[in-house]
């Protein structure tokens, strides 16, 4: 059966949709995967750059109260004016409190943070850690985060004197930015590559179901009736390779079979035709016999009707040999067909004329055209319609009028003529073996004449079948090739 009947579940269906689920999977992962890593090195990034700024900044604060011992209200002196160009070198704005969190010093404007004062808990949190304390809020007005940043300030004999902050800004939409660039690229590319996938998966799986189409298709055609059973030719190293040797080794076990099949088959038919030839001779043989051996029993010379007598005997005689000969005739012509001599027949025209030998007014002829043509030999011809035509009168239920209907039809190169009579039809079970030689449902005949037929159909690539119904009738379907 071929592969595409099974379209939504083919092999080849199969194996595209496996690259295109695994190609899909694995754009998506490296997709969401790439996002995860970007976002994880813009926060990574955003601390190491917080960090480099907080260092630079203290470095800058340290080296200014070394050079003498501070304590938390020197600051504003020390610091009043190297405060802005530390904020300007470190591009940060700085404020300074005393350990109380109260205001000391900034580069800001004064009027603006010198009423601020350290929320206890952020001073509590400072003192209590060596470290730097952060505290994240977002801004409204700039749409950024930002980062408190609160360090203590020691002096030279590294005593605190003081905690310092400085703010770190950073905005979400640059990191957004980055990933909408980066998504605009990465779709471009997945998208290449599903296009590519599409490709690569549609040529692989063409290219391995052909074969399986093609191997498909030959085990399916495959009939012990096949006159020529060619292996496959496959030259190619792969798992296909063991499927093509077991069909090739299969096929060279049909040949076998089919040759030892034949070699029985004509031996058995031999031998039945034997016994029917023996039959058949035997059935004349034995009243001529008897016919003989009774004349010789009552054979007086004296008898005056003597001569009436012989001549009685001898009809009789020469009737039963003339029924040998025509037996033996018969299955001559069975044993070897007429040779062939085609010419270009008019159909209708040649199966009237067969029709009115037979002088019945019964049989009717229908055609679909007027001129239909074939090619073949004429009593090949004659005889396949004599015979089909005398099964139909042969046929004839007793209890109605017989009629037999002979349909010829061409439809584009072929041709068929038809029998159909409405006799008392044929059992089912008989529809295979009236075929057969020797086989035959009268009381008289020898069986050949159907299976004459046939093989006069199968000269010319042609097909018989048989319709019937008990009761009904029967109906004969010759289907012939134009060949014009």
């Amino acid at each position: 059966m071929p592969l595409s009947k099974y379209k939504g579940y083919s092999l080849r269906n199969r194996v595209f949709w496996g690259f295109m689920i695994v190609c899909l999977i694995s754009s998506g992962a490296s997709s969401i995967l790439s996002f995860w890593l970007l976002e994880k090195n813009a926060v990574e990034q955003n601390l190491t750059d917080q960090q480099a700024k907080s260092d630079a900044l203290m470095a800058s604060l340290d080296y200014a109260v070394s050079h003498e011992q501070l304590e938390s209200k020197d600051l504003p002196r020390v610091l009043g004016n190297k405060i802005y160009e530390i904020s300007d070198i470190n591009k940060a704005d700085v404020i300074i409190y005393d350990l109380k969190g109260e205001y000391l010093v900034s580069n800001k404007d004064s009027e603006r943070v010198k009423n601020e004062r350290l929320p206890l808990m952020i001073l509590n949190d400072v003192l209590k850690s060596d470290r730097r304390v952060d505290f994240t809020t977002f801004n409204e007005s700039l749409q950024a985060n930002v980062v408190s940043s609160y360090m203590i300030l020691k002096n030279n004999t590294l005593e605190p004197i003081g905690i310092v902050y400085f703010p770190y800004y950073h905005s979400d939409s640059v990191y957004l930015s980055v990933v909408f660039n980066y998504a605009k690229y990465i779709l471009i590319v997945n998208i290449f590559i599903i296009l590519l996938s599409m490709w690569l998966s549609w040529a692989v799986s063409k290219n391995l179901t052909k074969a399986l189409t093609k191997f498909s298709e030959l085990i399916n055609k495959l009939t012990l009736f096949d006159k020529d059973l060619k292996p496959i030719r496959y030259y190619k190293n792969d798992e296909l390779s063991s499927l093509v040797k077991s069909y090739n080794k299969m096929i060279l076990k049909i040949q076998e079979q089919k040759e030892r099949l034949s070699f029985t088959e004509k031996e058995r038919a031999w031998r039945e035709m034997a016994k029917q030839v023996a039959h058949e001779v035997k059935n004349p043989l034995t009243p001529m016999k008897l016919t003989i051996q009774n004349f010789r029993r009552k054979f007086d010379p004296n008898d005056p009707d003597i001569v009436e007598k012989v001549d009685k005997m001898s009809d009789s005689v020469v009737e039963q040999i003339d029924l040998v000969a025509t037996v033996a005739s018969a299955f001559s012509q069975f044993a070897q067909l007429p040779d062939k001599h085609d010419e270009e027949i008019n159909l209708n025209r040649e199966i009237q004329s067969i029709i009115r030998i037979f002088n019945d007014d019964n049989i009717f002829v229908h055609a679909n055209r007027e001129d239909i043509q074939i090619m073949m030999d004429r009593i090949y011809l004659n005889r396949i319609v004599t015979n089909l035509i005398t099964n139909a009168r042969q046929a004839a239920d007793e209890g109605r009028k017989s009629i037999i209907n002979v349909d010829i039809e061409q439809i584009q190169k072929r041709i068929t003529i038809s029998v159909e009579d409405n006799g008392i039809g044929i059992a089912e079970e008989m529809f295979e073996r009236i075929f057969e030689p020797n086989f035959t449902s009268k009381n008289s005949g020898m069986g050949l004449g159907l299976t004459m037929v046939r093989r006069m159909i199968e000269e010319y690539k042609g097909e018989i079948h048989v319709r019937s119904e008990l009761g009904k009738g029967s109906r004969f379907i010759v289907t012939l090739p134009t060949n014009l």
